[in-house]
């Protein structure tokens, strides 16, 4: 089969992607389980405290995990900060509630019974009110883990890594085996959480509540008792011992001089973010720590900005529009020269010379849409624009430099504007859900899919130059990047780069591999 071969080609980074998941989610888990059972006994003695926390935990529950995520960048940025701590935070709701039912649901006669043997409230505690309420605390944990297995995929978003890493990289290149490959070992993992989390919580219920007891007090039953203590300890001891593991491997790194370069979420960005680094570590000895697919524009910016990433390539475009929310303009040189100024002067950022590929924005239409209204400028959608929908990416959507200002210049409504983000919008384009669709000019998948780019006859849409952004700091501590990063600036074109990304998105290449089999290629390593 097609897609085990391809398993077979990707099974290390699988592997590996399969390891950061499970560190993220047993972190994410046990900090849960340490905030949530401690809360879920305290409002079950302090009552005012019941309906407070139990209301704050769900509306926490109902805020949706993008929007979180959204929330906690600017507080704790990118990576896997930010990711644990919203899994915590979402699975906070079935462990303190758990935790508040099992004790309240005990005897209120096997209580008075503790407290006329004279056991203090600690000991009733610790003897009778945990040990009988385990079981349905245990429940929570078992929900609270598998679902932490799930959204735990989401870390990839801000490039926190796991297994969403495969998930959002084969949707953004319409890559099925990809997705595959990312959400089967994600499923597996949270069938293999749901089983073993089903055993302990099986070993940690009191003998006398088992169905299979028989003989209350038996030794029989004492030795088993016993034997299934130790094994609940020894899978609690690997548990925090995996995860003081992980939280080692975090960010560890042997070379002082080392930079992160990051990039944003989509093939062309990938593929940079590997050229720039194989090129740096093999003419220099700075270590390069890559980023691949942080995140959009906010993301990868604001990381660059906070020092958590020291480079990344940006649009002339984007920076101009997006980040310094000028009106578009079409002069290439005001657009550069006002980004290089202001980005100095108001984030301390360096701007490097732009690179010769620019990759700005297009409409694209299938052959047959085209020459059923013969479409090949975009003032010829004005005459049939009642009656085509589009679907383009969200960014796009709410720009300037998008559908707003487009349908303001060329003087035409969409039937339906629908916004999708990435690369589905092609499959939806493909599958006659939509007629028009917004793409990059060296987009790879505008070859695989065969789709005719409608002229900008009125220059509508500005430079979209590709443009290295690197910390003032960082360019200071390590000048000699400068030349290496022009010279590949240099040697890029939009054919170029258009052919590299066709390489990734239709013939499945990593974009590692391609980064290096092209430098290799034009004698640059």
């Amino acid at each position: 089969m097609e897609f085990l071969d391809y398993l077979m080609q990707i099974k290390g980074q699988v592997l590996s992607l399969l390891i950061e998941h499970i560190k993220l989610t047993a972190l994410a888990v046990i900090i849960a389980i340490t905030i949530g059972v401690p809360v879920g006994i305290l409002i079950s003695y302090i009552k005012k405290l019941n309906k407070p926390v139990l209301g704050l935990a769900n509306i926490i529950q109902a805020i949706p995990s993008m929007a979180l995520l959204g929330f906690a960048i600017p507080f704790l940025g990118i990576g896997q900060t930010p990711a644990v701590v919203m899994v915590v935070l979402y699975s906070l709701l079935p462990i303190i509630k758990n935790t508040y039912i099992g004790i309240e649901s005990i005897n209120h006669q096997t209580l008075e019974a503790a407290r006329g043997i004279g056991l203090t409230k600690f000991q009733i505690l610790a003897k009778v009110q945990i040990p009988l309420a385990l079981p349905v605390i245990m429940a929570g944990v078992r929900i609270s883990s598998v679902t932490a297995v799930g959204l735990m995929t989401m870390a990839a978003f801000i490039g926190g890594g796991g297994l969403g890493y495969l998930v959002f990289s084969g949707i953004r290149t319409v890559n099925n085996y990809q997705i595959l490959a990312g959400a089967i070992p994600a499923c597996f993992l949270a069938l293999l959480v749901d089983f073993g989390i089903g055993i302990v919580e099986k070993l940690v219920t009191p003998v006398s509540l088992q169905k299979s007891y028989r003989q209350k007090g038996s030794l029989k039953h004492k030795k088993c008792k016993s034997k299934k203590v130790i094994l609940a300890s020894t899978a609690c001891i690997l548990a925090v011992l995996l995860t003081i593991i992980g939280i080692s491997n975090i960010n560890t790194n042997t070379n002082d001089r080392t930079i992160s370069i990051a990039s944003k979420d989509y093939t062309e960005q990938e593929i940079l973010c590997q050229l720039l680094s194989e090129l740096i570590e093999a003419k220099t000895d700075i270590s390069v720590k890559r980023n691949p697919s942080l995140g959009s524009t906010q993301v990868c910016f604001s990381a660059l900005k906070t020092g958590e990433i020291d480079m990344y390539v940006d649009y002339s475009g984007t920076c101009y529009g997006d980040i310094l929310k000028n009106p578009p303009i079409t002069n290439v040189e005001k657009v550069y020269n006002t980004v290089k100024t202001e980005f100095k002067q108001q984030f301390n950022i360096e701007v490097l010379k732009q690179m010769g590929f620019n990759n700005t924005y297009a409409l694209a239409v299938k052959k047959e849409t085209a020459d059923k209204y013969d479409l090949k400028s975009i003032s010829d959608i004005k005459a049939v624009a009642d009656k085509l929908v589009t679907t383009t990416t969200l960014e796009f959507l709410n720009r300037e430099d998008g559908i707003i200002g487009l349908t303001k210049m060329y003087d035409f409504n969409f039937k339906k504007v629908i916004g999708i983000d990435g690369s589905p919008r092609y499959t939806a384009l493909i599958n006659n859900e939509s007629d028009v669709i917004d793409a990059f000019s060296t987009d790879g998948l505008l070859k695989k899919f065969d789709l005719t780019i409608l002229e900008d006859d009125k220059e509508f849409f500005p430079p979209y130059y590709a443009i290295p952004l690197i910390r003032s700091e960082t360019l200071e501590k390590y000048p000699e990047i400068v030349p290496i990063v022009e010279q590949l600036g240099e040697v890029l074109s939009n054919n170029i780069m258009s052919e590299l990304n066709y390489q990734v998105d239709e013939l499945k290449k990593d974009p590692k591999q391609v980064a290096i089999e092209f430098l290799k290629n034009n004698n640059l390593i």
